[in-house]
């Protein structure tokens, strides 16, 4: 199993990296390595870890210019690709399918071996793929939906598909699950416990989108869907003290009619539900990894009142905060 990149325009090599089969070390843990952008000619870095039936790779790097690569892989497999950041393109040289992605996409990818171009727009860029062995995601395909029929018999027939032909929205529980699993500090056979259970979530994410979502073609032009990007941006770093929607939209230039209908077209939910997903999310880990009280994680996360944060906790996850708090008082002596 073998992945090469070399530059379009010279054909100098510029990565050849081997795998075992099926991505299976003889340890059978966790394998990592970190690469430096500077062999893309940018900053940052791309790192990968391996096990048994999946490949995991995550990208954040800042280019200076375009950038533009001939790939070759020989291996089949089934990518989970998220792009988080900036533009990317690829074509595969044969069949000429393309496959692009704007920032906050995804969608599930197969491929009997690749060989084409790869394209990076200039600025940051920030991906997060998955590759499965294709007898480890057939497991998870149901054969009573007609999109994951048509995507299986592709695969038995060896012809490289997406699993939609639009990309669908990345939404906030899929990022939080790829923060998990980047961040993950575990080791050894407790990293690949982790990291296996939370790509199956993240899988069962997209498969549900799948089924729930009917996409369209975008009516938005390239210049509002930037403008939604950058409207989320903002949501993200203004997490405990948001702004109104007249105030979001004039930050972003647009106006409220259309960063409403906008932000629900791109990401699948309306600005404040994704801010009310992000903070329950940011809730959550606060007070599994913390142990802060509930008047502190509220104030954090933006409400004046902790008994409508409460209220919103058990609306999204089902429990109140305090049932998390009195278990690590009792369990971990947690204060």
């Amino acid at each position: 199993m073998k992945v090469r990149l070399e530059w379009a325009d010279l054909q100098d090599l510029i990565m050849e990296r081997v795998y075992p089969e099926a991505f299976c070390d003889a340890n059978q843990e966790v394998t990592e390595k970190v690469y430096d952008a500077q062999l893309l000619l940018g900053k940052g870095y791309y790192k990968e870890l391996f096990f048994r039936g999946m490949h995991i790779g995550f990208g954040d790097i800042a280019l200076g210019k375009q950038i533009q690569v001939n790939s070759k892989s020989d291996f089949e497999t089934v990518e989970m690709h998220f792009a988080l950041r900036g533009e990317t393109f690829s074509q595969e040289a044969r069949s000429k399918n393309t496959y692009h992605f704007s920032p906050g996409q995804h969608n599930i990818i197969y491929v009997d071996g690749f060989q084409g171009r790869l394209e990076w727009q200039t600025g940051y860029t920030q991906m997060f793929e998955v590759n499965l062995v294709p007898e480890f995601f057939s497991n998870y395909l149901s054969e009573g939906n007609l999109l994951f029929r048509r995507f299986r018999q592709a695969m038995d027939r060896k012809n490289n598909a997406t699993l939609t032909q639009h990309n669908l929205p990345i939404t906030p529980k899929m990022l939080f699950i790829i923060q998990e699993i980047v961040h993950c500090n575990r080791t050894g056979i407790f990293k690949k416990m982790i990291i296996e259970a939370k790509v199956i979530e993240l899988l069962l994410l997209q498969l549900e989108q799948c089924c729930e979502e009917k996409p369209g073609a975008s009516g938005l032009n390239k210049s509002d869907i930037d403008k939604m990007h950058h409207a989320k941006e903002i949501l993200l770093t203004r997490i405990n003290q948001p702004c109104s929607l007249l105030d979001l939209a004039k930050l972003v230039g647009t106006n409220e009619f259309t960063l409403k209908k906008g932000f629900k077209e791109v990401f699948g939910t309306t600005v404040f539900g994704y801010l009310s997903d992000v903070k329950m999310d940011h809730a959550k880990k606060l007070l599994l990894e913390e142990g802060l009280s509930i008047g502190q994680v509220a104030e954090e996360v933006g409400y004046k009142h902790p008994h409508h944060f409460s209220a919103a906790f058990k609306r999204k996850f089902g429990m109140l905060p305090s049932t998390i708090n009195k278990f690590r008082r009792v369990n971990y002596g947690a204060q």
